[in-house]
C-alpha cells in the first residue's frame, strides 16, 4: 500500500492549507524571524513588494505564499527551521511537519530501509535534538512528540491489520464462502437535522425514541467523508450519530472508515478508536479514558502517558467509534454525568465514560460516531448529537454493483443479476446489504447445481433456512447426502449451537468464552463459518479468545428455532416468548433488546413450508410441530385486535408476511382495515412488501396515510401492487417529480382509489400532469389533493382536460402552491367551461376545484326530462367561480368579462378581495346583461366610491336579472345576487296576481314576484348631499321591492328627498332608514305620510340608541296613473289596514296631543304599538281620549312604560270610552294592550290587571267603572295588593253585576271571576294552597252547609286531614242534581282502599262515580241527589258469602251508596288479595256500573284471578280499561271469558301490557262476537304480524268501529298493510292511533291508497314509523281527502322537503284541524313560508307542535306573520329549533296582537342571554324553560 503523502509525490497545497491558519496565528508574534528566514529562499526582488502591505497578518499571508512557490525543498527548510526554533504546539507541529513530508505517519516503517540514502537535513527526533536549546522542557516535549509519532504509527498499522485490504484479501482467500462476509459497497446515506431532536425532548415518540423523524432525514445523500468533515465550533465535542435497520451494513461501515483513515484518506484525524458495544458488554469493573483507549484497543509500546497527554492535546483530530448502542446491555441514562466534574484519573462505567465524551467532559473536541439500530437512543443524546443519519442500505445500483462483484468470478454474473432485477419480492430483500448477501449465496448455490429454473425462498426464514442448508452441504465430510442426512448427521451440534443462541439472547450475551460453547459446537460452528473468532481485551488482564455470530439476526434466527424444535419449551413458554407487546412496553426502550428479528423468524417458522424442516430437526411428527406453529398463528390474530401505533402495525404485517399463510393474513387485514397511518419514519421495500400482502389478503378497503415518511420510489413500485386501496395519502417535503412519476407508474393498478392525496412537497407542473395522466386510469376517483407543493404554472389545457374525463371526480386541490395570477386565470378561464367542473375556488393561497362527481352526459339527459314542459332552457349544471384576494386590478377587468361570458351557467361568482375599483367593476357590469350569473356576484373589498355604488344601482336597471344589491362603504362590501331563470319560467301558484283578464295588458306592473329588486346601500356615509345622485338612479329602478339606507348621515333632509321619489318607486314592499340622525320632526312627517301614503303597511319607528325605520307597503295591483285618471275605482284591496309603531322616544303631552290628532285622520289604522317611550298617566289619558276618533283601530299596545295603579284604572276605563274595546290586558304595571272589535255588537270584555299593585283604595273606582259596563266576560286581578278590604269590598259588588259567578281564591295572590250568563246554573269553588288550620276548615264547612248550590267543590293542598274531609262530605249537599267533590291530599296515597271507600260511604246522596288516582294524590267523587235508597238484596245476600267473620254494616253500607254506580276508575293502586276480592265481588257486580277503569297498579296473582271473575258479572260495563297492568297472554283466557259476558261493551283499552301475538289471537275471537265495540286501545304491547293480522280479519267485521289504537307494536311493513286495508272497510272510523310501529313507506302508500275510504275520520296518529320522502309524500297528498280531520300527527318521520310541501299545499282542505304534530320531520326555512300559508287557511287550528326541527329566523318570521291570521289558535310549540334573537323578538311582536293565543314554546333555541327574560317580562306566554 502506498502511503497518501510521499516525497516524491507532495501534495503541497493541501498539506500548506490544512496548517496555514494556525501557523499565521503563530507567525504573527514574530515576524521579523519569518522574514529574515524568507530571504534565505525567497529572491529579494520578489520581497520587495511586501513594502506596500500595513496589515501585519496579510504581509505573513504573503511570506507564506512566496515560500509555498519556492518548491518543496524550500518549504520543507521553513517548517524544520520553524520546529526548530520555537516550542509550536503539538498539532501545529505535527501539521506542520507533515506538510514538510517527514510526518508521515500512515507509512509503517521497512525493514530493508536504506539509511545511507537520507538527505543532508537531519529528520525526525536526531535532528531534533541536536538543533534544541538546552532544557528540560524541550526535551519533554520531544520525548512527547516521539512517543506520539511512534503510537501513531502503531495505532495505523494495527487498524490495517483489523481492518485494512490485506484482511479483505485473505477474507477473498477462503474457499468457504462465510455468511455475511461481503464485499464492501457503499451503502445510501442519509443526513438529517439534528437539532431537531433537541425540541422534541418533551414529545413522546410513536414509534422509536432513537430515530429521528422522517421528515428531518429530508433525503439528503451524503458521503462519510462529508459527515466527518462537518464543521463545529471550536474544541466543542461533536457528536454524529448514525442509525440503520438489522443488516444494513453499519459495522461493516465502521470498520470500512478505520481502513480509509489508516490509508490516509480522512487525514483530518491523527487517531482513530473503534469499540463494538458487544465487547464492552465484558466489562464489569470501571475503567479511566485512558485504559479504555489504550487497554481495550492498543496499548502503546512505551510513555503511554506521554501518549495519552498527547492525545489531550490532539483531541480535536481524534475520532472514537462506538458501534451497537443497542447491543449495550447496561442502563445509559446517564444525563445527569453532564452536571458534575469528571477527574481524568477517576475510573467510571462505560455508560459514564460514553456519556462524558459525549458532552464533551472528557476529551473536549474529539469527534464521537454512534451506531446502532433505530429502537434506542438515550435522552441525553438528544441534546448533544450534532449530526444525526441513516443507513438506508442498497437502492438498485448499489445491489447490482454487490452482485457483480460477488459474481464476478462466475460465467452466469449477468444471469444472476437479470434474476434479482426482474424478481421485484427478490429485489426488495436485497436492498439489505445482509439479505443481498444470502441472497447471492443461495444463486451461486443453485447456479453450480446447474439448475434451469431457479426456485428462491418466498420469506426472509425461508431464506436464512436455505442459506443454513446450503452451508451444510458445502462440507463434503465423512457424511454426505441429502438436507435430512446432512441435519442428522450434525444434529447434537446444531441442536446446542441453537441453544447456545437463546440462551445469549435471554442472558443479554452476544459475545461468548470458550468456556461457554460445547466443544462439538464449535467446531462444527466454526467449521461452517457461522460463529467469528477474535481477540477480547479487558482490563488488566491478558487477552482471551472470544466468540459471537457473524450476525445478530443469526443468533435470533437460531434462537427462535430453539423455540421451535426444543422438546423442553411447551405452548405456554412458547407464546410468553412471542408475545410482542413485551417488545412495546416502552417508548424509548424494550424489554429484550436484543430481539429485533427474532418475532419474525418465529412468525416465518410457523409457516406450512417450514414444517418439514422443523419435523427433521425436532425429530417429531407433523402434529407437534403445528401445534406450536398454531400458538404463533393464534398470537398475530389477537395482537391484531389490540390498539397498535404505525411502526406496530409494519412489525405486525411482516410476521404476517413470513407466515405466507392467507387465513391468518385475513384474518389481521380485517381487524387493521382503519390502522393505516404511519408518521415520521422511513419505510422500506420489505415494509411495504409486508404491507401489500396483509392489505391485498384482506376483503376490505382501506386508507393508507404516509405522514412525514420517507417512501423510496423502490418502494412504490411495491405499492403498486395493492389493490384494497382506498384513499392514498403522502405528507412528505420529500415527495417531488420523481416521486410522482413512481407513483403514477402504480396508480393505473389501483382500480378502488377514490382518494389521492400528495402535500407538502415539492412537485411541479411536470410532476402535476404525470399524476393526473395516471389517475385518469382510476374509474373511481373521487379526490385529488397536492396542497403545498410547488405548481405554479401547470399545463392547465391538459390537466382539465384529463379532469373532465374522469366521471366520479369530486375535489381537486392545488392550495398552496404558489400559482401565478396567470395559472389562477388560465384555471378559471378552463375550469368553468370544463363539463363536470361545479366550483373553482381561488383564495389567497387557496385553489380548489370541485367536479360533479358524476358523468356529464348521463347529467344531461336527466335536466333534458325536465326541460321537456318548459319554454326556456335551464342549464344542467351550475358553477361557482371564486377568484378572491388575488391582485385583480382595473386592466384584468376584461379578461375577467371574457371568462366569465365563455360559462353560460354561473351560478356564483366571487371577486372580492381585489383592486378593480370604481374603473374595472364598471366595466364588468357594463357586461352584466351578456353574463349568465344565476345567484350571486360579489365585489367587495374592491376599493369603490360613491360613484361605483352608481354603476351598481344602473346594473339593477339594465340587468332584469338582477334580485338584490347589497352594498356598505363602511364594511367595504358589494354583492348583486340573481334571480334563478326557474323563477322567470314559472311563477309559484300562491304568488299569482289575482286581477281580471281585463287587466292583463297592465301585467308588467304586476308581476311583482318575478321582477322585484332588493336594495341594500348601508354604512355608506352618505350625506344628504349624496342622496340626489343616488335618487336619480333609484327613479329609474322601477322594479324595486326594498329598499334600505340605514347607518348613513342623511338625517330629516334625506329623509324628505326619499319620500319625494317614492311614488317612482311603485314596487316597493319595505324601506329602512335606521340610524340615520333623524329628529322627532321626522316622526310627525312620517306619520302624517300614513294618510298621504295609503300603501303604507307598517311604520317602526324609533328615537332610542338605535334609531330605526322601517316601513313596508302593501301590494299595489294596478298603478297609480289610472287611479288618477279615473278609468278604474280604486281597489278595495287597498283597504287593508295599517300599522304604526313608535317606540324607545321620549314624547310629552302636546307631543302626543300631536301625534294623535295626525293618526286620527289616518281612516286605515288598525294598530298603534307605543312601546319604551315614557308615557305620563295624562298622556295615556289624552291617547285613551282619541279612541272613539280611531275608527279602525284594532290593537294599541303600550309596552315597558311605568304604569301606576291608577293609570291602570284608566285603562280599564277605557271599556267605557268605547264600546269597540273587547279586551283590556295590563300585566307587571309595565305592559298594556287593548284589543278592540270590528262593531259595538260583539262579544262581552275581558278585563285583565294582574300585578298592577291595584290596592284597597282603587277598588271603589274600579267597582264603579265596573258597573257601568253591562257587557264583563272576565275580570283578572290576580297579584294585586286588594288586601282583605279590598276583597270583601270587591265582592260587595258583585251582586250588582248580573249572573252568577265562579269564584278562585287561593294563598298565591290569585283572584278570578268569571261572570256567566243565566242560562249557565254551573257554581264552581277551587280551594288551593290555603294552609287552613282546623278553626278555618270548622268556618268554612259551616258556610259551606249553606251553600246548597254548588255544582262542583274542589280542595287542593290545603291541609285537609281525612277526618276533616269526613266533616266536608258531611257538609256538602244540594237539593238536586249531581255534585262533584274532588280532594287533593298526600294522604290520599298512603290510605288503603278500604279507608278510602269508607271515607267515600260518608257522603251525603248516591254515590255515581269513584276516581282514585294515587300518582296524583287526588280522590275524588260524584254524589247524586237527593238519596234514593235502592233494594240490594241481591248485593248484601252475596256478603254472607264473602268473610263472615267479618261485620257486614260497612259493606252494607257500601253497597246501599254504590247501588247507582257508574263510574268507578282506580290508577297507581296497590290491592291486597282483600281488597282485590272485595272488588271483584262487590263493586264490579253492581247493575248500573258502566265504566270500569284499573289501571298502573299492583295486584297479586290471586287478586287478578279474583278481578278476572268479577269481571264475568258486569254485564251492563261500556268501557273496560286495564292498562299498564303488564297483563301477559296468560291473563287474556280469562279476561275473554269475561268479554264474553259484557254485551254492551263499547270500548276495551288493554294498552302498556305484555299481550303477544297469542292473547291477541284469543282477544280477536272475542271481539268477533261484540258487534256494540266502537273502541279498541291495545297500544304498546308485544303483537307482531300473526297477532295483527287476526285481529285485521275481525277488523272486516266491526261496522260500528270508531277508534283504533295500536301504536307501539313490533309488526313489519307486511302486517302494517294487511291492517291498514282492513281498516279502509271500518267506514265510521274516527280515530286512527298507529304510531311508533316502523311501518315504514309501504304501509304510509298502502294507507294512502285507504283513506278516502275513511270518510269519517277525525284524528290520525302516524308518527315515528320510519316513512321517508316517497311514502311521505304519498300520505301528504291523501290527507286532502279527509276533510274531517280534526287532528293529525306524522312526527318524528323523516318525511323530506317535498312532503312538507305536499302537506302545505293540502292544508286548506282541513277546515276542522285543531292539531297538527310535526315535530323531528327535519323541516327548515325553506319550507317555513308554505307552511305558514297553509296553517293561515286553517281556520279551526288551535295547537301546531314545530318543535326539534330546524327553523330558525327565517322560518320564526314566517309563522310570526301569520299569527294574527290564525284566530284559534292557543298553542304554537318551536322548541328545540335554531331560532335566535330576531326570530323570538318577531314572535314576541306578534304575539301581542294575539289575545286568543296561550302560549308560544321556545325552550332549546339559541336565543342571546338576557333575551329570554326580556321578551317573558313583556309577554309571559312566550315559554323558554323547558316544560
Amino acid at each position: 500500500m502506498q502511503p497518501p503523502f510521499q516525497n516524491d509525490d507532495l501534495d503541497l497545497p493541501a498539506a500548506v492549507a490544512r496548517a496555514r491558519p494556525q501557523l499565521v496565528e503563530f507567525l504573527t508574534h514574530c515576524p521579523d524571524w519569518l522574514l529574515s528566514t524568507a530571504r534565505r529562499f525567497v529572491p529579494e526582488a520578489a520581497l520587495s513588494s511586501l513594502g506596500d502591505s500595513t496589515n501585519p497578518r496579510e504581509k505573513i499571508s504573503v511570506l507564506l505564499d512566496l515560500l509555498e512557490e519556492a518548491g518543496p525543498a524550500a518549504w520543507k527548510h521553513f517548517a524544520q527551521s520553524v520546529c526548530m526554533e520555537y516550542d509550536l504546539p503539538l498539532d501545529l507541529e505535527v501539521l506542520l511537519m507533515s506538510s514538510a513530508g517527514e510526518g508521515n505517519f500512515s507509512q509503517p516503517e521497512e525493514s530493508g530501509t536504506d539509511t545511507r540514502a537520507q538527505p543532508s537535513v537531519p529528520t525526525g527526533s536526531a535532528r531534533r535534538r541536536r538543533c534544541s536549546s538546552s532544557g528540560s522542557d524541550k526535551d519533554a516535549k520531544q520525548r512527547r512528540l516521539d512517543a506520539f509519532v511512534k503510537y501513531r504509527h502503531l495505532l495505523i498499522n494495527s487498524v490495517l491489520q483489523r481492518y485494512g485490504s490485506r484482511r479483505a484479501a485473505e477474507a477473498q482467500e477462503q474457499t468457504q464462502p462465510l455468511p455475511f462476509n461481503q464485499a464492501f459497497v457503499n451503502v445510501v446515506i442519509h443526513q438529517s437535522k439534528a437539532p431537531r431532536l433537541k425540541e422534541r425532548t418533551e414529545k413522546p415518540r410513536e414509534d422509536m425514541a432513537g430515530a429521528p423523524e422522517a421528515e428531518e432525514c429530508a433525503d439528503t445523500a451524503v458521503k462519510v467523508s462529508d459527515l466527518l468533515c462537518s464543521e463545529a465550533p471550536s474544541h466543542t465535542t461533536k457528536v454524529i450519530f448514525l442509525f440503520g435497520k438489522p443488516g444494513i451494513g453499519k459495522t461493516r461501515l465502521m470498520h470500512r472508515i478505520c481502513q480509509k483513515w489508516a490509508e490516509g484518506v480522512l487525514p483530518q484525524f491523527l487517531f482513530t478508536f473503534l469499540f463494538e458495544f458487544r465487547q464492552l458488554n465484558l466489562l464489569k469493573g470501571k475503567l479511566t479514558l485512558q485504559e479504555l483507549l489504550f487497554d481495550m484497543f492498543l496499548q502503546p509500546e512505551d510513555s503511554p502517558h506521554a501518549v495519552f497527554q498527547a492525545l489531550l492535546e490532539n483531541a480535536q483530530q481524534t475520532l472514537i467509534i462506538f458501534d451497537g448502542l443497542d447491543e449495550f446491555a447496561a442502563n445509559m441514562d446517564m444525563s445527569s454525568s453532564s452536571k458534575r466534574g469528571t477527574a481524568l484519573t477517576s475510573p467510571m462505567s462505560i455508560s459514564q465514560l460514553f456519556a462524558d465524551l459525549c458532552h464533551g467532559n472528557l476529551l473536549p473536541g474529539c469527534t464521537v460516531l454512534v451506531t446502532s439500530r433505530p429502537k434506542r437512543l438515550p435522552n441525553f443524546l438528544l441534546y448533544t448529537v450534532g449530526v444525526l443519519a441513516e443507513i438506508g442500505g442498497f437502492d438498485h445500483e448499489k445491489v447490482e454493483e454487490y452482485v457483480s462483484h460477488y459474481f464476478c468470478q462466475h460465467s452466469f454474473r449477468e444471469r444472476a443479476i437479470a434474476h434479482v432485477k426482474n424478481n421485484t419480492k427478490l429485489l426488495s430483500m436485497c436492498f439489505i446489504p445482509a439479505l443481498c448477501n444470502i441472497v447471492c449465496i443461495c444463486l451461486e448455490y443453485l447456479f453450480l447445481k446447474q439448475q434451469m429454473s431457479v426456485e428462491l425462498p418466498q420469506t426472509m426464514t425461508q431464506f436464512y433456512i436455505k442459506m443454513f442448508l446450503i452451508f451444510l452441504n458445502k462440507q463434503r465430510g465423512d457424511c454426505t447426502g441429502d438436507e435430512e442426512t446432512q441435519l442428522n448427521c450434525n444434529k447434537k451440534a446444531i441442536l446446542g449451537l441453537f441453544d447456545l443462541a437463546l440462551r445469549g439472547l435471554e442472558e443479554k450475551k452476544l459475545v461468548f468464552y470458550v468456556s461457554d460453547i460445547p466443544e462439538d459446537v464449535k467446531e462444527f460452528a466454526s467449521l461452517h463459518g457461522l460463529l467469528t473468532v477474535f481477540e477480547v481485551k479487558t482490563s488488566g488482564t491478558c487477552p482471551e479468545v472470544g466468540y459471537a455470530f457473524v450476525h445478530l439476526s443469526l443468533q435470533e434466527f437460531f434462537a427462535a428455532l430453539c423455540l421451535m424444535v426444543s422438546r423442553r419449551v411447551d405452548k405456554n413458554y412458547l407464546k410468553k416468548k412471542f408475545f410482542l407487546k413485551s417488545k412495546w412496553t416502552l417508548k424509548n426502550e424494550t424489554k429484550t433488546e436484543f430481539v429485533e428479528s427474532f418475532h419474525i423468524f418465529l412468525s416465518g417458522l410457523s409457516s406450512r413450508e417450514c414444517r418439514t424442516f422443523l419435523m427433521l430437526l425436532a425429530e417429531q411428527d407433523e402434529a407437534w410441530v403445528q401445534e406450536k406453529q398454531d400458538v404463533i398463528l393464534q398470537s398475530l390474530r389477537k395482537l391484531a385486535a389490540t390498539h397498535l401505533s404505525g411502526p406496530k402495525v409494519l412489525e405486525l404485517c411482516h410476521c404476517t408476511f413470513e407466515t405466507q399463510n392467507l387465513e391468518v393474513a385475513q384474518h389481521v387485514g380485517s381487524l387493521l382495515n382503519f390502522k393505516y397511518e404511519f408518521k415520521n419514519f422511513r419505510l422500506t421495500t420489505l415494509d411495504m412488501s409486508a404491507l401489500v400482502f396483509v392489505i391485498n389478503s384482506g376483503q376490505d378497503l382501506i386508507c393508507l396515510d404516509f405522514a412525514g415518511c420517507l417512501v423510496d420510489t423502490d418502494c412504490l413500485e411495491v405499492l403498486a401492487g395493492c389493490k384494497n386501496v382506498e384513499h392514498l395519502s403522502f405528507r412528505s417535503r420529500r415527495c417531488g417529480d420523481d416521486f410522482a412519476a413512481a407513483l403514477s407508474k402504480g396508480l393505473q393498478g389501483m382500480r378502488n382509489l377514490k382518494k389521492l392525496k400528495l402535500t407538502g412537497g415539492t412537485i411541479t407542473a411536470q410532476g402535476m400532469t404525470n399524476l393526473v395522466q395516471a389517475a385518469s386510469q382510476c374509474p373511481h376517483l373521487e379526490e385529488i389533493n397536492l396542497q403545498g407543493n410547488r405548481i405554479q404554472d401547470p399545463e392547465v389545457k391538459r390537466v382539465m382536460d384529463l379532469f373532465s374525463r374522469m366521471e366520479k371526480l369530486k375535489k381537486v386541490d392545488l392550495s398552496n402552491n404558489h400559482l401565478s395570477l396567470k395559472a389562477v386565470l388560465s384555471l378559471a378561464k378552463e375550469g368553468i367551461v370544463c363539463q363536470n367542473v361545479t366550483e373553482l375556488c381561488a383564495r389567497v393561497d387557496t385553489m380548489i376545484i370541485y367536479f360533479s362527481g358524476t358523468s356529464g352526459k348521463a347529467q344531461r339527459s336527466q335536466d333534458l326530462k325536465l326541460e321537456e314542459n318548459n319554454e326556456h332552457i335551464i342549464p344542467a349544471r351550475h358553477v361557482n367561480l371564486c377568484l378572491q384576494d388575488h391582485r385583480l386590478f382595473p386592466q384584468h377587468a376584461k379578461m375577467i368579462v371574457a371568462i366569465l361570458q365563455s360559462c353560460p351557467c354561473l351560478s356564483e361568482v366571487d371577486l372580492s378581495g381585489n383592486k378593480l375599483g370604481d374603473e374595472g367593476c364598471s366595466c364588468l357590469l357594463e357586461s352584466l346583461p351578456c353574463i349568465s350569473i344565476s345567484k350571486q356576484l360579489n365585489l367587495s373589498q374592491n376599493h369603490l366610491s360613491v360613484t361605483g355604488i352608481c354603476s351598481l344601482l344602473k346594473s339593477v336597471n339594465t340587468c332584469q336579472k338582477v334580485m338584490e344589491l347589497q352594498v356598505s362603504l363602511g364594511h367595504d362590501t358589494a354583492v348583486l345576487r340573481f334571480r334563478e331563470d326557474r323563477e322567470i319560467v314559472s311563477l309559484p301558484p300562491r304568488e299569482k296576481p289575482v286581477f281580471s283578464t281585463d287587466d292583463q295588458q297592465h301585467g308588467e306592473e304586476n308581476q311583482t314576484p318575478t321582477t322585484s329588486q332588493k336594495i341594500r346601500l348601508t354604512e355608506c356615509n352618505f350625506q344628504a348631499s349624496d342622496l340626489k345622485n343616488v335618487c336619480a338612479v333609484l327613479k329609474e329602478c322601477g322594479h324595486i321591492s326594498e329598499l334600505d339606507l340605514s347607518w348613513n348621515y342623511l338625517g330629516d333632509e334625506g329623509l324628505l328627498q326619499l319620500f319625494q321619489c317614492l311614488p317612482k318607486l311603485k314596487m316597493l314592499r319595505s324601506l329602512k332608514f335606521n340610524n340615520n340622525q333623524i329628529s322627532l320632526n321626522s316622526v310627525f312627517f312620517l306619520a302624517q305620510s300614513l294618510t298621504t301614503l295609503e300603501h303604507i303597511k307598517t311604520m317602526s319607528l324609533s328615537l332610542g340608541h338605535t334609531q330605526v325605520v322601517h316601513l313596508t307597503f302593501w301590494e299595489r295591483v294596478r298603478s297609480a296613473s289610472r287611479w288618477r285618471s279615473g278609468s278604474l275605482a280604486r281597489p278595495k284591496q287597498e283597504a287593508k289596514g295599517q300599522c304604526f309603531r313608535l317606540r324607545d322616544c321620549r314624547v310629552g303631552l302636546e307631543d302626543v296631543t300631536r301625534l294623535c290628532q295626525i293618526l286620527a285622520q289616518c281612516p286605515q289604522l288598525t294598530e298603534i304599538d307605543l312601546s319604551g317611550n315614557s308615557l305620563s298617566d295624562q298622556s295615556i289619558e289624552r291617547l285613551l281620549s282619541f279612541l272613539p276618533s280611531l275608527c279602525h283601530l284594532s290593537l294599541l299596545s303600550i309596552r315597558k312604560n311605568s304604569l301606576s295603579p291608577r293609570c291602570a284604572v284608566l285603562l280599564l276605563n277605557s271599556i267605557n270610552l268605547c264600546e269597540r274595546i273587547r279586551v283590556v290586558e295590563v300585566r307587571s304595571s309595565e305592559n298594556a294592550f287593548l284589543h278592540l272589535g270590528a262593531s259595538m255588537q260583539s262579544p262581552r270584555t275581558s278585563c285583565r290587571l294582574t300585578g298592577c299593585a291595584i290596592a284597597e283604595g282603587q277598588v271603589e273606582e274600579l267597582c264603579s267603572i265596573l258597573e257601568q259596563h253591562g257587557g264583563l266576560a272576565e275580570v283578572d286581578l290576580s297579584r294585586n295588593q286588594l288586601g282583605d278590604e279590598g276583597l270583601r269590598c270587591l265582592l260587595d259588588h258583585l251582586h250588582r253585576v248580573p249572573g252568577t259567578c265562579s269564584l278562585n281564591l287561593c294563598s298565591k295572590a290569585t283572584l278570578i271571576i268569571k261572570l256567566t250568563s243565566g242560562d249557565d246554573p254551573r257554581k264552581i269553588l277551587r280551594l288551593a294552597e290555603c294552609n287552613f288550620q282546623p278553626e278555618h276548615l270548622e268556618k268554612l264547612f259551616l258556610l259551606l252547609e249553606k251553600c246548597t248550590g254548588l255544582t262542583e267543590y274542589t280542595s287542593s293542598n290545603n291541609n285537609m286531614t281525612i277526618q276533616a274531609a269526613e266533616r266536608l262530605l258531611h257538609s256538602l249537599r244540594k237539593d238536586l242534581g249531581l255534585l262533584k267533590i274532588s280532594i287533593e291530599e298526600p294522604w290520599v296515597c298512603r290510605e288503603r282502599v278500604v279507608n278510602l271507600l269508607e271515607l267515600a260511604a260518608q257522603a251525603s246522596g248516591n254515590i255515581a262515580e269513584i276516581m282514585i288516582c294515587k300518582d296524583k294524590t287526588l280522590f275524588q267523587l260524584v254524589i247524586r241527589f237527593p238519596h234514593c235508597l235502592e233494594k240490594t238484596e241481591s248485593v248484601i245476600s252475596r256478603l254472607r258469602l264473602y268473610k263472615p267473620e267479618m261485620k257486614h254494616s260497612f259493606f252494607q253500607r257500601l253497597c246501599e251508596k254504590c247501588a247507582q254506580l257508574q263510574q268507578l276508575r282506580w290508577s297507581h293502586m296497590e290491592l291486597h288479595e282483600d281488597e282485590a276480592e272485595m272488588l271483584g265481588r262487590i263493586l264490579l257486580p253492581l247493575p248500573e256500573l258502566k265504566t270500569f277503569g284499573l289501571t298502573s297498579s299492583s295486584v297479586s296473582p290471586a287478586g287478578i284471578d279474583s278481578l278476572i271473575s268479577g269481571l264475568q258479572n258486569c254485564q251492563a260495563i261500556e268501557e273496560l280499561n286495564l292498562g299498564y297492568m303488564h297483563l301477559s297472554s296468560a291473563a287474556i283466557p280469562g279476561l275473554v271469558l269475561g268479554l264474553c259476558e259484557m254485551p254492551s261493551l263499547k270500548r276495551l283499552i288493554l294498552d302498556h301490557n305484555s299481550i303477544g301475538n297469542d292473547g291477541c289471537s284469543r282477544l280477536a275471537e272475542a271481539l268477533r262476537k261484540m258487534h256494540n265495540i266502537e273502541e279498541i286501545n291495545l297500544s304498546h304491547n308485544e303483537i307482531g304480524d300473526p297477532g295483527l293480522i287476526n285481529l285485521a280479519a275481525v277488523l272486516l267485521e266491526m261496522q260500528n268501529l270508531k277508534k283504533i289504537d295500536l301504536s307501539g307494536n313490533c309488526p313489519s311493513p307486511a302486517g302494517g298493510e294487511k291492517l291498514v286495508e282492513a281498516l279502509a272497510n271500518c267506514k265510521h272510523i274516527k280515530e286512527l292511533l298507529l304510531s311508533r310501529n316502523g311501518f315504514g313507506d309501504r304501509t304510509a302508500v298502502t294507507l294512502a291508497l285507504c283513506l278516502p275510504h275513511m270518510t269519517n275520520l277525525k284524528i290520525l296518529h302516524f308518527q315515528n314509523n320510519n316513512i321517508r320522502q316517497a311514502g311521505g309524500l304519498e300520505l301528504a297528498r291523501a290527507l286532502a281527502v279527509c276533510g274531517l280531520l280534526e287532528e293529525i300527527s306524522i312526527a318524528e318521520n323523516d318525511l323530506g322537503e317535498q312532503s312538507i310541501h305536499a302537506l302545505s299545499e293540502g292544508l286548506p282542505c282541513f277546515r276542522h284541524l285543531r292539531k297538527i304534530d310535526l315535530k323531528f320531520c327535519g323541516i327548515t326555512d325553506d319550507a317555513s313560508k308554505s307552511l305558514s300559508l297553509g296553517f293561515q287557511q286553517c281556520p279551526s287550528m288551535e295547537e301546531i307542535i314545530l318543535s326539534w326541527n330546524a327553523l330558525g329566523d327565517r322560518g320564526a318570521r314566517e309563522l310570526a306573520i301569520a299569527l294574527p291570521k290564525m284566530e284559534k289558535l292557543k298553542v304554537l310549540d318551536l322548541e328545540k329549533n335554531r331560532i335566535g334573537a330576531c326570530g323570538a323578538t318577531k314572535l314576541a311582536e306578534e304575539l301581542a296582537t294575539c289575545p286568543e293565543i296561550q302560549s308560544i314554546r321556545l325552550w332549546g333555541n339559541p336565543v342571546p342571554k338576557g333575551l329570554p327574560e326580556t321578551l317573558t317580562n313583556q309577554d309571559p306566554r312566550l315559554c323558554f324553560s323547558f316544560s
